[in-house]
């Protein structure tokens, strides 16, 4: 219960409101394009290093469609 109320007081925080303003924008708008927009929802192959590879290439697609548009 002590670590829920630490958690708490962190969560907020000045601090800890303006990270989670910013992390909608960062990181759950990239997700959200790799999921619904590349049709990406599971990994096909199993194993650490092989799914480590195949989220590598994903992210790859993502960053260069990115590219591709600012061009």
């Amino acid at each position: 219960i002590r670590l829920k109320a630490k958690a708490k007081a962190l969560l907020l925080s000045e601090q800890g409101i303006a990270h989670r303003k910013r992390r909608c924008w960062e990181v759950e708008a990239v997700f959200g394009n790799i999921k619904q927009n590349m049709g990406f929802k599971r990994f096909m192959l199993r194993g650490l290093d092989k799914v480590e590879t195949e989220i590598g290439l994903v992210a790859m697609a993502h960053n260069l469609k990115k590219v591709g548009l600012r061009a």
